[in-house]
């Protein structure tokens, strides 16, 4: 992958093979984000688990204490009171059956989460094809199945984000915005690694967070001291 002249600027700035303390990490990557748009902050952590065994697969969400800085549309499978709670709770788009063909035949994707009641699952499950491959499903794991709606969306509208593992064992978070200052980015980060932590399979031999890496959007990534970050 071709980089441009600024971000190879920046990597030279900086020892990139150097593990950074959690502190000294931020401040270096809110200097890498130097993009004319406010950049998103990502943390790029590498497992040691084998996501090909279920039991090591690793799938849970976190509310980051100051939000990823952008604003999130949630989309509500519901039916009678519990569309109703999901409107007076802010989500953005409330629906049942009749987002089927909006969704599978006209492509509508407006929306970064989806939430459904469990008697709602039949349905959605109809739209695994398109929104399975965006992970877009929801998925009780991540709390996105659930009857209590209210709580769902606010969670998310305050900044609740899901964590994964990808197929080659790397878990890709925001955990905010280059605007954020040091102190909320720290908070955010603190937060997140403590839930991975939690997350660890009790089957898994051997090390667990074999990296952390953060990074702007734009800019080059700064490796964290794991061993700072992990139990």
């Amino acid at each position: 992958m071709k980089r441009g002249k600024k971000y190879l600027e920046l990597s030279k700035s900086y020892d990139k093979t150097a593990l950074f303390e959690t502190a000294d990490a931020i401040a270096q990557v809110k200097k890498n984000a130097t993009a004319k748009f406010d950049e998103t902050i990502e943390a790029h952590i590498r497992t040691g688990c084998d996501g090909r065994h279920a039991e090591q697969q690793i799938r849970g969400a976190v509310v980051l204490p100051h939000g990823t800085g952008k604003d999130v549309k949630v989309l509500v499978f519901a039916k009678g009171p519990k569309a109703d709670e999901a409107e007076a709770a802010g989500a953005d788009f409330v629906g049942a059956e009749d987002l089927i063909p909006k969704i599978q035949n006209d492509g509508w994707l407006d929306f970064d989460v989806v939430v459904a009641t469990p008697d709602m699952m039949g349905v959605v499950g109809r739209l695994g094809r398109v929104l399975g491959p965006k992970g877009l499903m929801p998925n009780p794991k991540a709390g996105t199945v659930t009857m209590d709606v209210t709580k769902a969306v606010a969670d998310i509208k305050a900044g609740k984000i899901e964590y994964r593992l990808d197929k080659t064992n790397i878990i890709h978070v925001p955990i905010g915005k280059a605007s954020f200052t040091e102190e909320m980015l720290a908070d955010n980060f603190q937060t997140l690694m403590d839930a991975i932590n939690k997350a660890k399979p009790s089957s898994l031999k051997g090390q667990y967070i074999k990296s952390v890496t953060l990074a702007p959007t734009m800019g080059p990534g700064v490796k964290v001291n794991a061993a700072k970050v992990t139990q």
